[in-house]
């Protein structure tokens, strides 16, 4: 495009926006940006205006002819956008704090994409990312919506369900963590392995692993399972190591999210233990914005500081910047995003979205084929994926009985009578996020 693209972030004013920055820098020769439009609400103003700032800062160190546009008029940066980023956070981290504490009320696990709390966050986020899309099919249809808003998959499934938008895909920065984590465990370059990625968002499995093309998915398993101990984790997720004897016979890398499901009893203890000692994470993860933010505001600071990958979305910025930069130069190479299933997975449903490798063109992402699910897994993803539809229907509907059910057949939910304790104290805690169910309760 001779005339330059045109970027919008929405929730521009997060502290993630200086990595996403730093990676359209690193690509501009393949991408000519123009503009990027960072766009966010009143109540995060002053966020936006101390990020836009150091956007601006690492704009002029890299000498480049990008405009970086401030702004709280989201129709105003849609409009004639050829892609559209989306990483906010609805009711901020305030709201995240009720969704990761209450339910530790009920010994059920407190966390931000799974379990009760995931569902609020869906709840929250759904119907706003569904008038996002309803602005782009008017503003900027041709443009591409790149979402990194948790929970993405239940997010994703959501556009491809409820929107007529279908310039979509959901990414997440998880993939791109366990290729790196693997790669260190094999000691070479990550450029010489494949990994075969298949499952849901936040539920996803390394399922094979080459190596220069040969298999060496075994391999990675005894190194993973031997006396060394080495795990693959994430940052933000407390790595209680696996039994090697479940590991070796799984014979896949989980996410580091697949320990909320298999170390139920131990997270939730570790959970209750890290909320007397130092809050709930999203407490944790507000102190270190608070850090960020106040390094952000050092007018002599042009680039992405290091302590931002403490905040655990490290590698976000390469999977977003990666995906559009491939999609804009059709650059057909494979990434691991969320995507329309069509048949990739035998075991879900065509029209679902589901987490896996795709070849990356200008039309979008082509899933590749990954065949049935391993038997050992089949009835997690199934149950989840249940979870997310019926979370979705209940976010656009604002049914109660909807959101009940999509709340008690979460397989982290202990029963339908704390089920329903839960999901009327959320519902009571996060009102004023969740118009859909005010006249319906």
């Amino acid at each position: 495009m001779e005339k330059g693209l045109k970027i919008a972030t929405i929730g521009g004013g997060s502290s993630y926006t200086p990595e996403l920055i730093e990676g359209f820098i690193k690509r501009f020769k393949e991408m000519p940006i123009k503009e990027i439009w960072l766009v966010d609400i009143e109540e995060g103003k002053e966020k936006l205006e101390i990020v836009g700032a150091l956007a601006k800062r690492m704009i002029a160190k890299a000498n480049l002819p990008i405009k970086i546009v401030l702004t709280l008029d989201r129709q105003a940066a849609l409009k004639d956008a050829d892609f559209v980023t989306t990483q906010f956070r609805v009711g901020q981290l305030a709201a995240r704090v009720k969704d990761e504490s209450i339910p530790l009320k009920y010994n059920t696990i407190g966390q931000e994409t799974n379990g009760p709390g995931g569902l609020f966050k869906g709840l929250r986020t759904i119907p706003v990312i569904l008038k996002i899309c309803e602005e782009m099919l008017e503003l900027c249809p041709n443009a591409w919506l790149v979402n990194f808003t948790n929970p993405a998959g239940m997010v994703t499934e959501a556009v491809l369900r409820y929107s007529n938008l279908k310039k979509v895909v959901g990414l997440c920065n998880g993939p791109i963590g366990i290729e790196k984590g693997i790669a260190e465990l094999l000691k070479v370059s990550v450029n010489r392995i494949y990994v075969e990625f298949s499952g849901l968002n936040h539920m996803v499995f390394a399922k094979r692993i080459y190596l220069d093309g040969e298999d060496c998915t075994e391999y990675v398993m005894e190194l993973m399972t031997g006396s060394a101990g080495n795990t693959i984790s994430l940052k933000n997720i407390e790595d209680l190591g696996w039994e090697p004897e479940f590991l070796k016979k799984l014979g896949m890398v989980p996410i580091g999210y697949l320990r909320y499901y298999f170390q139920t009893s131990k997270m939730l203890a570790e959970q209750l233990v890290a909320v007397e000692n130092e809050g709930t994470r999203a407490q944790v993860v507000q102190r270190v914005e608070r850090e960020l933010f106040e390094l952000y505001k050092d007018e002599t600071l042009a680039i992405k500081p290091p302590q931002l990958e403490q905040r655990g979305g490290a590698y976000y910025s390469e999977a977003a910047c990666n995906l559009i930069c491939s999609i804009y130069t059709d650059k057909r190479d494979i990434q691991t995003v969320n995507t329309q299933n069509k048949g990739a997975i035998a075991d879900i449903d065509p029209m679902s979205a589901v987490e896996v490798n795709c070849v990356i063109t200008k039309q979008g992402p082509i899933p590749l084929v990954t065949g049935e699910l391993p038997v050992s897994i089949k009835g997690l993803v199934q149950q989840i994926k249940s979870f997310e539809r019926t979370a979705a229907e209940a976010a656009v509907t604002g049914d109660y009985a909807t959101a009940l059910l999509a709340m008690t057949i979460n397989p982290l939910v202990p029963n339908d009578t704390d089920a329903k304790k839960m999901l009327d104290e959320l519902l009571a805690a996060h009102v004023e996020y969740l118009p859909q169910f005010k006249n319906k309760l």
